[in-house]
């Protein structure tokens, strides 16, 4: 199915932030895969960025735009200087996590629980706008704990908005801060679509873009059809495009109009080999690198194989990467 559409957001397809996932590696395979996609960066906590070595939680490679840097906190002063750290890096977004439930990250004050105080998110957001010209968007929830009043996260986004924030990443499930895992909070409270499109509707001068529960073609149609009541401008994605990558091929030619034919899966993995060697000789292990490879020929014939000899210790312990070529050879 191809969208029409005369002016296409930049937003339509986004790669989720995933902790321990979409690390500079992650997104240059996956920007090999489509051109279009939204990339983000792991969450990066404003203190490490204020206190700490922010080159290596901020360097990333020129192929990855457009890319967002992700942040968490709740010190204006210290978001302030992310937000001028992420212009000075050349990111093309800078997003204040506002919906990541973890106890961790709530012992930090920042979060999912920052939903709860909307009015220094908003302080948050002035800061960071004023110290860059980057945009500043928000990844939020639909709620927290038992609060499923729409007018909760209705009079959050339009606190948000009054601040300068004129984009918003919501995942539409509640979160709930005590006695779930962030694994669970993915999964258990239940996901309510119609949320966000009411959000869409309410807000229409903003723009929204749907997280949670996005794992097949259909639902991103269903989701962007210009045709449906309150049209998202995109969506956000996560663990689909991580176990099967390969489903980014399909991104450009979907959502952007773009008719080239897609890479193969092969040709994607000898594309990322020169990426490869050139981190190896930075002592960069291959581990690192073939991980997020894994789930490249999910649904192939001999993709057990393919993943068990990227998997396998000994094989990466070489850090060689003829590895990577006898993996392609089991799937041939």
């Amino acid at each position: 199915m191809m969208f029409r559409q005369s002016a296409l957001s930049p937003f339509r397809f986004c790669v989720a932030p995933m902790l321990d996932w979409t690390d500079r590696h992650c997104r240059y395979f996956h920007r090999l895969l489509s051109k279009h996609a939204r990339l983000y960066t792991e969450m990066v906590a404003a203190p490490a960025l204020f206190h700490g070595d922010a080159a290596r939680h901020l360097d990333f490679d020129a192929a990855e735009h457009p890319l967002a840097l992700q942040v968490g906190g709740s010190d204006a002063a210290q978001l302030a200087h992310a937000a001028r750290l992420a212009e000075r890096w050349g990111y093309d977004e800078i997003n204040l996590n506002c919906g990541c439930p973890s106890e961790r990250v709530q012992h930090s004050s920042f979060g999912a629980c920052l939903m709860k105080e909307p009015g220094l998110v908003a302080q948050c957001v002035t800061a960071m706008r004023c110290a860059t010209t980057i945009p500043v968007t928000v990844k939020h929830r639909i709620g927290v704990d038992d609060i499923t009043d729409y007018a909760f996260v209705r009079d959050f986004v339009g606190t948000v908005a009054n601040a300068g924030c004129d984009v918003f990443i919501v995942h539409a499930r509640n979160a709930i801060l005590a006695g779930l895992s962030p694994k669970e909070n993915r999964e258990i409270p239940p996901l309510r679509y119609e949320v966000v499109r009411r959000l869409q509707n309410d807000f229409p001068e903003l723009t929204f873009i749907l997280n949670g529960g996005v794992d097949h073609w259909t639902n991103v149609e269903s989701l962007l059809d210009n045709d449906s009541p309150s049209p998202l401008a995109g969506v956000m994605v996560g663990r689909w495009t991580y176990h099967q990558p390969y489903i980014l091929t399909e991104v450009d030619r979907r959502l952007f109009n773009v008719s080239t034919s897609p890479m193969t899966r092969r040709g994607a993995i000898e594309a990322f080999i020169p990426y490869m060697q050139k981190m190896l000789r930075q002592n960069v292990a291959l581990r690192s690198m073939t991980r997020h490879l894994l789930g490249l020929y999910h649904g192939q014939p001999r993709a057990r194989l393919f993943r068990q000899h990227l998997s396998t210790a000994s094989n990466l312990g070489r850090n060689d990467i003829g590895v990577i070529y006898e993996a392609l050879n089991l799937v041939v």
